[in-house]
């Protein structure tokens, strides 16, 4: 696991109760940063996640509030700003599948216009918000923005083609955003691939699908947790870039070689 020293440095992590934003959380905490764990008003593990790291003594506060909700994802960040006195990084973890099973591509009716307003204000309209509202401070600190896609955004599949179409869309808007706030703020992605965590949709893990990966394991959340801590602490010269993290899992199954 990489290290840097991250003394003064404030991170807010959006949908950082579980998973990939509670690991990442954790890992800039124990750098030394401070860090605003944001998850669901009312959602227990908020607080837990919290009391978890702040046992070890490290210095994170809860940001409650929706990313999915225009006025109280701005509303989050502008008080997570305030309580942190100032911010180094955003980091745009908070995502929804919408289902809690893989959605057939054929299948319209699953994918009406309800889920796709679910899944484009969380997944693509959220990380919107929380960014216009921390670009500001952001600016005053030279700070950086990583946004959580997924393999889904570049190559299709996931757990459902909405899903697949907003995270490609924030891609886009990963590459849009380093364009537009350059020199002053970098603005990366990253693109998971097979995570092993409590997410919302249940993917069956059979041993051929593990096989086709070369690192022959799912991902764990500590996995791209430290992609994204790269991309904040380190990474100086990359700004517009989405770094696939999946193992090796979209170069292909590995190859058995014989004499």
């Amino acid at each position: 696991m990489i290290h840097a020293d991250l003394s003064g440095k404030t991170v807010l992590v959006t949908g950082a109760a579980s998973g990939i934003g509670f690991a990442t959380a954790e890992l800039f905490a124990k750098n030394g940063a401070t860090v605003a764990i944001n998850d669901l008003p009312g959602n227990p593990r908020l607080q837990q996640a919290v009391e978890q790291l702040q046992t070890q003594g490290l210095q994170v506060i809860a940001a409650p509030g929706d990313a999915g909700s225009a006025a109280d994802a701005r509303a989050m960040v502008e008080k997570a700003i305030e309580d942190l006195g100032g911010l180094n990084y955003l980091v745009n973890n908070a995502g929804t599948p919408g289902t809690n099973k893989p959605i057939p591509p054929n299948d319209m009716a699953s994918q009406d216009e309800a889920f796709w307003q679910k899944l484009l204000s969380v997944n693509l309209l959220g990380p919107w918000r929380c960014t216009e509202a921390a670009v500001p401070a952001l600016k005053e600190r030279a700070g950086a923005i990583v946004n959580n896609a997924s393999i889904a955004g570049i190559f299709g599949n996931g757990s459902s083609s909405t899903y697949a179409a907003t995270k490609a869309a924030l891609i886009n808007m990963t590459k849009e955003h380093a364009r537009a706030f350059g020199p002053d703020i970098r603005v990366n992605a990253i693109a998971p691939g097979v995570v092993e965590s409590d997410w919302e949709c249940r993917f069956d893990r059979t041993e051929q699908m593990l096989a086709s990966i070369p690192m022959k394991r799912s991902g764990v959340p500590a996995d791209y947790a430290e992609a994204i801590f790269f991309l904040c602490a380190g990474g100086a010269y990359i700004s517009g870039h989405t770094l696939v993290v999946d193992g090796g899992l979209t170069a292909g199954p590995s190859a058995n070689h014989t004499a």
